[in-house]
């Protein structure tokens, strides 16, 4: 793969707008093109990822332990997978799976937070990010709280 190509990739993926351009190439050199077959688990629910993966071609899904009947599937090429292990070394709570040929592209955290040790705006706006999606995932949750029935 390109270096360019990857860089283009990056460029696509809307969490990695935190970067400049020379930035996404750096982690673009850092990065690996990785294929799935149909049915690949791509990290498992307790697993700690080594980073994230931003989706190039094919469908993943996702799944919860016990949820496995109601996946949540992507499909939109540029979607981060796991964003989160960018930054935090922590077990993940969903299942990732391939459910056609999936292509991905790799970002190791390692490369990623060295990158943000380098540039402290880097950080900034990652940290600014991830705070955005987690409120508004927050918020989503909070507006549907009041139609789940308690169990």
């Amino acid at each position: 793969m390109q270096l360019d190509d990857a860089a283009t990739i990056l460029g696509r993926a809307d969490f990695f707008e935190v970067c400049d351009a020379e930035q996404r190439r750096l982690l673009a050199f850092a990065s690996e093109r990785k294929k799935f077959r149909p049915g690949t688990v791509i990290y498992a629910s307790g697993d700690v990822p080594e980073g994230a993966h931003v989706l190039v071609s094919g469908t993943v899904s996702t799944t919860q332990d016990g949820a496995e009947d109601n996946p949540f599937l992507i499909h939109s090429q540029g979607a981060v997978l796991g964003a989160m292990a960018l930054v935090v070394a922590k077990p993940r709570p969903v299942t990732l799976k391939a459910v056609d040929a999936v292509e991905t592209l790799f970002v190791p955290r390692s490369a990623f937070m060295k990158l943000a040790n380098q540039y402290p705006d880097l950080a900034g706006r990652a940290a600014e990010r991830i705070r955005g999606e987690l409120t508004s995932y927050l918020g989503a949750i909070e507006a549907v709280r009041g139609r789940m029935s308690k169990q």
